[in-house]
């Protein structure tokens, strides 16, 4: 399979701090990954570069056959789908749910005066429907929960037919039934052959969405492990990953962890 995002020893500081170190990681078409780690692991700057967003500071990074650094990313990142809360928050509260996803196919937050055609239009509704909010095409975003806006910035991020769709803790602030139809969603979407190499970043295992095939577990900016899901995903290296002793549980396609409280 074609690799779309390749990093080899890739480093990012920061001042005096190092937020990712020497990361090497090999994504490939059709394949959907999730990135856990917990807070200050480096999975949003991760994100970043692979997003096209931010350059390393030492080592390689590849992103859809284009080395960062030698390529115009304004050319690179239309073909990159991205959900963020920072993206979200750039969203005008007042702009129409439809305008926010067919508003992607110009690379923009917020219609101006760009003009579009029917089947911009056809297909921006065709991904509503498809995430299962085209009930809300004429609402504004700024009337919707929490888990219609995650919806509508996956939509948004399928806009353009990406090659690499990234998601960054899109389940964040959700409460149970909102994280649950999100991850039937994200799921359905991972079962897609059409669908784009996948990656999900998040601190939960809870959130990983039946269909995802890799994980990777990120502590303190470097790789403790990563390859097929069930393979990392063991109780000793979710446990070296968030510095605890950590029982892990798999049923009907879904994760969760819990605390071991014989190890104190």
């Amino acid at each position: 399979m074609v690799a779309v995002l390749e990093l080899a020893d890739v480093t990012v500081r920061r001042g005096t701090s190092t937020l990712l170190d020497r990361v090497t990681w090999v994504v490939r078409e059709g394949e959907r990954w999730v990135v856990l780690g917990p807070n200050g692991a480096g999975k949003t700057t991760l994100l970043q570069v692979a997003a096209a967003q931010l350059y390393p500071t030492d080592g390689l990074a590849g992103v859809l056959g284009e080395l960062l650094g030698t390529v115009d990313v304004f050319e690179l990142r239309p073909r990159i789908g991205l959900t963020s809360a920072a993206l979200a928050e750039r969203v005008p509260r007042q702009e129409l749910v439809r305008d926010v996803v067919v508003s992607a196919a110009y690379g923009v937050v917020g219609r101006w005066r760009e003009s579009y055609d029917e089947r911009d239009h056809e297909r921006a509704a065709d991904l509503l429907r498809e995430v299962g909010v085209a009930h809300l095409a004429e609402r504004t975003f700024g009337t919707l929960s929490e888990g219609e806006r995650k919806r509508v910035q996956v939509a948004r991020a399928l806009m353009t037919d990406p090659e690499l769709l990234l998601l960054d803790e899109p389940a964040a602030g959700l409460d149970l039934g909102g994280r649950e139809d999100l991850v039937s969603t994200l799921s359905t979407l991972a079962h897609d052959p059409d669908a784009p190499a996948t990656v999900l970043v998040s601190h939960h295992v809870e959130e990983i969405p039946p269909g995802f095939t890799h994980a990777l577990l990120l502590r303190q900016g470097a790789v403790v492990a990563e390859g097929p899901v069930e393979e990392v995903l063991t109780e000793r290296l979710l446990s070296a990953t968030f510095g605890m002793p950590l029982l892990l549980q798999h049923a009907d396609g879904r994760w969760a962890a819990r605390r071991d409280v014989r190890h104190r």
